[in-house]
């Protein structure tokens, strides 16, 4: 029996070394074992004015290639399979491509909408959902094949299309997102893709703009843009509807121009508190995730657009709009007050921790550079050339839902 083991074994080494071969694409220096890697320290950054994306290594704080030819990519957004090998990318022309981080190619990619702003990827890692602008709607594909299998048309009124906003992935085959010009949020179940049922929830509020879904899943909370205040459903409920929260918390103040919409996917929800955009305003509002009240407001230095929580919860880290977004600031959670201020580059346009939140990776698109953070010291780690970076993913993602 040992005898038959070893001649399985040496049998099946030249299959072996030819699969490594044809893994990296006749590549050499990717067949050697040396040079195998896992996906968990991976990610992408948006090369917005090339419609490329850089292949980064998080551990070891570097680049690792290229891939192009993924169309508009002036505002795009990615999300990644359960496994972190492959990322989709949603573009500006509503292309949607399919990536192979480990061979550094395209797989797939699908013309599926005349402008397109995110998705997401369902639970059990079986569907891609996109958020479509024009035409209004969300389109469902297989993750494999990128193969539509639904249409949900966002249709209001006299058969207009509304434009989509704030998807999210759900437990069991489920997402959620809103509809800005129907004042709406629809929450669709895909357990049969073929079949999808849409219960849309009316009268929400003026132009949901964007949305999120807290860590347990329980909570889908869209920010209004016509009005003060929020829209928030509690999805455990057997029926659920439509709560506002925070109404009026600009109330009797002077209304500022919006130079920069929010983003509400990096919303920061740390132990029993959330951190979030006051639109418009130098603020930072501070929510009570028990009672869903506001308990507190922390002044900062411009619009805020990104309010991004570590890991831990330890910190917050917020950029802002023009004429602002030079500067990064840092607000301590035990004290609620903000401890530091950076400028890492010229144009900050994102930011993405890793994912045990040792350091904060920062895109400075006019400084053509990603800066790395270190989140204990704010010394900087590492600084990597990409042209015009804006979005950072790293493939920690696929593990939290709403991501």
């Amino acid at each position: 029996m040992q005898r038959r083991g070893l001649l399985t074994l040496m049998a099946s080494a030249p299959l072996w070394a030819s699969g490594c071969a044809a893994l990296a694409d006749g590549r050499a220096a990717e067949a050697s074992p040396a040079t195998l890697r896992g996906t968990g320290d991976l990610g992408v950054v948006i090369q917005r004015a090339r419609g490329a994306v850089t292949v980064v290594n998080t551990s070891g704080r570097s680049l690792l290639g290229e891939i192009t030819g993924l169309g508009d990519l002036s505002h795009a957004s990615v999300v990644f399979s359960r496994d972190g090998r492959y990322a989709y990318v949603f573009g500006r022309d509503g292309g949607l491509t399919q990536v192979d981080l480990l061979r550094e190619r395209i797989v797939h990619r699908v013309m599926q909408a005349g402008n397109s702003i995110g998705g997401a990827v369902s639970a059990d890692g079986t569907l891609v959902a996109a958020q479509n602008y024009v035409p209004g709607g969300v389109k469902v594909f297989d993750a494999k094949t990128l193969e539509l299998l639904a249409d949900l048309p966002a249709t209001y009124g006299n058969g207009q299309r509304s434009r989509v906003v704030g998807l999210v992935d759900l437990p069991q085959r489920r997402f959620a997102y809103s509809l800005f010009d129907a004042d709406a949020i629809c929450i669709a179940d895909c357990s049969d893709p073929t079949r999808p049922r849409v219960h849309t929830l009316e009268g929400i509020g003026r132009q949901p703009y964007d949305a999120l879904v807290t860590p347990d899943g329980r909570h889908y909370i869209a920010g209004l843009f016509g009005e003060d205040g929020l829209a928030m459903v509690d999805l455990w409920e057997p029926q659920p509807k439509v709560r506002r929260i925070l109404a009026g918390y600009g109330r009797g103040q002077q209304p500022l121009p919006v130079y920069k919409m929010p983003h509400l996917r990096g919303w920061a929800v740390a132990g029993r508190h959330a951190y979030l955009p006051a639109i418009g305003r130098h603020e930072v509002l501070v929510v009570d995730t028990t009672t869903w009240q506001e308990v507190g407001r922390i002044p900062v230095a411009g619009q805020p657009v990104f309010v991004m929580a570590q890991p831990d919860g330890r910190q917050v880290w917020v950029n802002f709009a023009v004429p602002d977004y030079d500067r990064v600031q840092v607000i301590d959670t035990p004290s609620q007050r903000v401890v530091d201020t950076l400028r890492p580059g010229k144009a900050v346009l994102h930011m993405e921790f890793t994912p045990r939140g040792d350091a904060v990776w920062i895109s400075c698109r006019d400084d053509q550079l990603v800066r790395v953070i270190d989140t204990a010291t704010r010394q900087t780690l590492a600084t990597l050339a990409v042209d015009a970076p804006s979005g950072i993913f790293f493939t920690s993602r696929a593990q939290r839902m709403g991501f």
